[in-house]
Parts: structure tokens; C-alpha cells; sequence
């Protein structure tokens, strides 16, 4: 079964006059993770879409979906697939992709429908893409790793890159994912902006009594998302993307717009930030 919703871009101006519930509206996505579906979320910063497949004891297939108008998903789009749960298989134009928890899979434009199966929890994330290329499991030995921050400062981390320059070719996508040593909570401080790329944020390892709370806005005008385990939220390029925890987790990034350059960023002063 596929669900799938729209989300429209909004301006900053007006993102600041919102409430909670509002700002959740816009930008918070929940209920990804339920079994035999694929849930989809269209968004129209960057036309990125995120999403889930939870298979169970069937098989899903990624084929159709109207928002994209074509015939079929992967016509005129690119795939990342991260896998956070059990073991899975991903099949993709008659070869069968065994993911291990914590492994990505890329999948090309014009590769056709796509199978999920197994004890895989899957977070999808796509955007449109202009030439073909290869399809390729990243194994955690295959990823680039990058450590970074300090206890001192609680947010002592390993950024691992699977979807990057340096590691596997896309079109537009850019992906991977963030751990958090115990004890550390802040994530991608000092905050910073890309105008030129969109981004999305899925947290995960989040424990069932802990939340992530998602900082998010323009630099002087702030505002907060509490979010839990296995929830999405769509960034603008207008808005900082940072956050702090209850306690340890994982988040998924993804990014598309106009250059594949993970470094392409406009940092702000801990000053400037309201």
C-alpha cells in the first residue's frame, strides 16, 4: 500500500508568524514507520521526496506515484535507501540488494520499480535527477567518515557520507547520517545555511522516553520542533538546521539543490543566532 502527501514551500516571513501546531504542519513529519505501507512525503523545496517502506511479511513495490507524473518513480528521479532495522532485501530491475542495519543503496534514474522485503525498516529519500547513474549498496566499511566535535562541548560525533562525491555519484543527492557519542547532544553547531540546497533530517536511536529538539528558522528568529524516534523534518534553505537531544541519537541528512559540495555552507555566529 502506498500513501503519499504534499508539502508546499513557504517563506520565511510567513513561517515565523506560525504556532506550534502550524510549524508542525509544515515541517514536521510523523507516522512514517507503519508495517506493509510506503508512506511518501512530496516537498516542494527542491522536489525532494522522503518516505518509508516497512515490508513486514510481504513484499511493498515502489512504482507509481502521481505527484511525480510520470509512470513510474524512478522515470526521472534518483533513490537513496537507509536501512534502520532488521535485515532487508531491495530489489531493483531483477537484482536483489541485501541491506544490513545502517547501509545505504543508491538507486539510478530509469531503473523501474523498485521491491522492498525482509525485517528492513527503510527511510527513502529521491530527488530528480538528469542522467543515469550506477546503482550501489554502501556498506559502513564503504562510507567516509568523518569525526568531529568534542565531549567538552557535549557533541562529540561520526558523520559517515554515503551519498557524496567522494564516495558514490549522483545527480543531485547528498546523504548520510550523524551518531552521537554518549553524553554528547548538540548536533551541527555552530549552525549554518545553504541557500542553494534544501534539506531533510531523520532522527533515529531516539529512546522511547527521550526527544530531539529541532532548532529551526532564520538566524534571528528561531524556533523549535520537539521530535521523537523515527520522525522526519523538512529544512528550507532559508532556515538553520541544528538541534539538541535528551539524550544520545542518530540523524539521518539528506540534501538536494544545485551542487553536490557537502561543504557548501554559510555558517552563523553564535552571536547572530536569536
Amino acid at each position: 500500500m502506498l500513501k503519499s502527501q504534499t508539502r508546499y514551500a513557504i517563506d520565511p516571513a510567513t513561517a515565523k508568524t506560525l504556532d506550534t501546531d502550524q510549524l508542525r504542519d509544515h515541517f514536521h513529519v510523523g507516522g512514517l514507520f507503519a508495517e506493509g505501507e510506503i508512506n511518501l512525503v512530496y516537498s516542494h523545496y527542491d522536489r525532494l521526496i522522503l518516505g518509508s517502506a516497512v515490508p513486514g511479511n510481504g513484499t511493498l513495490m515502489l512504482d507509481h506515484m502521481p505527484e511525480t507524473g510520470t509512470a513510474s518513480f524512478l522515470d526521472r528521479r534518483e533513490l537513496g535507501v537507509l536501512n534502520v532495522g532488521g535485515t532487508g532485501t531491495v530489489s531493483v530491475d531483477g537484482e536483489d540488494h541485501t541491506l544490513e542495519r545502517g547501509e545505504v543503496l543508491y538507486v539510478g534514474m530509469g531503473s523501474g520499480p523498485v521491491g522492498f522485503s525482509g525485517s528492513g525498516r527503510f527511510y527513502l529519500l529521491s530527488a530528480p535527477a538528469h542522467r543515469s547513474c550506477p546503482t550501489r549498496l554502501i556498506r559502513l566499511a564503504g562510507a567516509r567518515r568523518v569525526e568531529m566535535g568534542a565531549r567538552e562541548t557535549a557533541n562529540e560525533r561520526v558523520i559517515l557520507q554515503f551519498l557524496h562525491p567522494e564516495v558514490a555519484e549522483t545527480c543531485q543527492l547528498v546523504m548520510g547520517y550523524t551518531q552521537f557519542a554518549e553524553g554528547s547532544v548538540w548536533n551541527t553547531m555552530p549552525a549554518h545555511l545553504h541557500d542553494r540546497r534544501m534539506e531533510a533530517y531523520l532522527y533515529f536511536d531516539v529512546g522511547a522516553d527521550q526527544r530531539v529538539f529541532h532548532i529551526m528558522g532564520e538566524p534571528d528568529q528561531t524556533r523549535h520542533i520537539v521530535m521523537a524516534n523515527e520522525e522526519a523534518v523538512i529544512s528550507p534553505p532559508w532556515s538553520v538546521h541544528c538541534g539538541a537531544g535528551t539524550g544520545a541519537y542518530t540523524f539521518c541528512w539528506a540534501m538536494a539543490g544545485d551542487n553536490v559540495d557537502f561543504t557548501d555552507m554559510d555558517i552563523v555566529a553564535m552571536g547572530d543566532l536569536r
